[in-house]
């Protein structure tokens, strides 16, 4: 067994550190949308339930997972589940947990420099006078980097260089640098969030105007705290608040993983992962939810917001409407809002390097610096085509396959491991073991039946998508002997191509189609980076397995 040289400093530096791993953009950017699309209310019983049937047993999962495999030496998901369970195939599932971090870490690096860059238009005033088309032009100026016109050349790449470099440099310092930004922008993330959220319930009707008369925050408010219980005969709506657990808790990653391996064989994981999950259930469901769509309703009216709502608001609408508390309250808005973003998202991006540094120094012997240096080189490479050609759909095309599929089947065969190979009566005992709570006997059960049924049922909802994502309508017209209509969204019809492709059918502008083909082009460019970046991280997990065989440590 070979000794750790590194571990938290502190147990509340800890929870810190896993809760900003788990609170991330997807809070403040995600849940509101998904809530709105969704029913409102009706989308947060779903949600909740979720948490609990497949959140919480993911959390003791990989906790438990990760602090068995760090008592063998282990800090990556590779030889963590190999350290489980032995056998040479097995290890590769955990290669899951390394691509996972590299591929969206690439993507998520430049929504995080995207809250760095408006911070300081923010407080350079950028948006005065600007109107609500003229915020959303900014956007996609900015995220055209060959036309931009936002005032700095090339200012996405030049904040998406920095933001890394940022990453990387705190990386370096190990989990003492982590440990200390977590303890600085978790509690700065909630003061900001909290003085947004004050103006979110008090706004009432006072943002009303001619062209909004009827806006009224408390209608936002309203909508996505009061349930539709018709919603909840919808799977759709199942499926969705299942989703966004996987993006709010940051699951099926093996950041978890790692960060439980620096753990002590007897420090508590119950009452941690607890802990962890339920702040950022607060933030999620409390600060999310207070924030984009009272506000959006109070000036633009709720019926706005349910027509407009999306993952561009955040940057496209909220600094048009700080703008109407007046150039001195709209700087410090956006200064708090922003913010708030960057500390979500760098507490986050900072988890998805540990499991490359952890890799490398187990297996290759690489100290901090070059362990960060070469994932910050890691994510430049693989990330540079999400900014360069952001407007192609090679961004989508990550945050599709490595930001959602690859996190579903990473859970699901983790559980199915954890719960059925590894034996839920080993894995209830590493639960539980060294506890500082007693966790409720019903969760063995819980995680050995249910939650891998919810993951499997995601995982196949994913791959045969039904059309328009009518699950009703179409288990209807199946069982009634018309076959199953898939969704051009579902991982069959995007594999082909088969959204744009129909789009190609219907233009008659030749310039229209010769995007969408050019679409398709970029589309397989970073098709072939991600399975390339799979590939070669397989390859390092062989190449450590022939040093650990030659050196006596594998097992077969």
């Amino acid at each position: 067994m070979s000794v750790k040289s590194e571990s938290w400093g502190s147990r509340v530096g800890l929870i810190l550190a896993m809760a900003g791993n788990a609170v991330g953009l997807g809070n403040f950017l995600r849940f509101p949308v998904q809530a709105v699309q969704n029913g409102g209310g009706a989308f947060i019983i779903p949600y909740l339930v979720c948490f609990l049937l497949m959140g919480i047993p993911l959390l003791y999962i990989e906790w438990a997972s990760g602090r068995f495999g760090g008592k063998f030496g282990n800090h990556s998901t590779p030889y963590i589940l190999d350290s489980m369970v032995k056998g040479r195939i097995l290890k590769y599932i955990g290669v899951f947990g390394i691509f996972t971090n590299v591929a969206v870490a690439a993507y998520y690096c430049y929504i995080e420099s995207w809250t760095m860059s408006y911070v300081y238009h923010s407080l350079a005033g950028t948006f005065e006078g600007m109107s609500q088309s003229g915020v959303a032009g900014f956007f996609n100026s900015y995220v055209d980097v060959a036309q931009s016109t936002t005032g700095i050349p090339f200012e996405a790449i030049i904040f998406y260089v920095l933001c890394l470099l940022l990453n990387t440099y705190i990386l370096s310092k190990g989990l003492g640098g982590i440990e200390k930004v977590a303890k600085i922008g978790m509690p700065l993330l909630i003061i900001f969030g909290a003085i947004l959220a004050v103006r979110g319930l008090t706004l009432g009707t006072s943002g009303a105007s001619e062209l909004f008369p009827d806006a009224n925050a408390w209608d936002g408010l309203n909508f996505l705290w009061t349930p539709q219980y018709s919603s909840l005969l919808d799977l759709k709506v199942w499926m969705a608040a299942a989703g966004q657990i996987f993006f709010t808790l940051s699951v099926g990653m093996g950041t978890i993983h790692c960060y439980a391996a620096y753990m002590k064989p007897k420090d508590d994981i119950a009452l941690n992962a607890v802990s962890a999950g339920f702040m950022n259930e607060f933030v999620e469901v409390v600060l999310g939810s207070l924030i984009v769509i009272p506000i959006a309703a109070g000036y633009l009216g709720l019926d706005w917001v349910k027509e407009n709502a999306g993952f561009g608001m955040a940057f496209q609408t909220m600094p048009y409407l700080f703008q109407q508390w007046g150039p001195v309250l709209a700087a410090l808005a956006g200064l708090f809002w922003f913010g708030l973003l960057f500390f979500a998202g760098i507490t986050s991006s900072l988890a998805m390097g540990t499991p490359w540094m952890g890799f490398m120094r187990d297996e290759f012997n690489w100290g901090r610096n070059k362990g960060a240096w070469s994932f910050g080189l890691l994510i430049l490479v693989m990330g540079l085509p999400t900014v360069l050609f952001f407007k192609q759909g090679v961004f989508d095309e990550y945050d599709y396959w490595a930001g959602t599929v690859s996190l579903v089947v990473f859970a699901m065969l983790e559980t199915i491991l954890f719960s059925w190979i590894f034996g839920m009566k080993k894995g209830w005992a590493e639960i539980t073991s060294g506890a500082d709570i007693k966790v409720p006997s019903i969760y063995k059960f819980i995680i050995k039946f249910v939650t891998p049924i919810m993951l499997i049922i995601i995982f196949l909802g994913s791959l045969f998508k039904p059309l328009n994502n009518d699950w009703s309508g179409n288990f209807s017209s199946f069982f009634s002997g018309n076959g199953w209509k898939l969704d051009n969204g579902s991982i069959i019809k995007t594999i082909t191509h088969a959204g744009i492709r129909e789009k190609i059918s219907l233009a008659t502008d030749p310039a229209v189609i010769g995007q969408l083909e050019e679409n398709i082009f970029y589309i397989n460019i970073a098709r072939f980076l991600l399975l390339g970046l799979f590939l070669f991280i397989s390859f390092l997990v062989y190449v450590a397995f022939q040093k650990r065989r030659r050196e006596g440590r594998a097992t077969l």
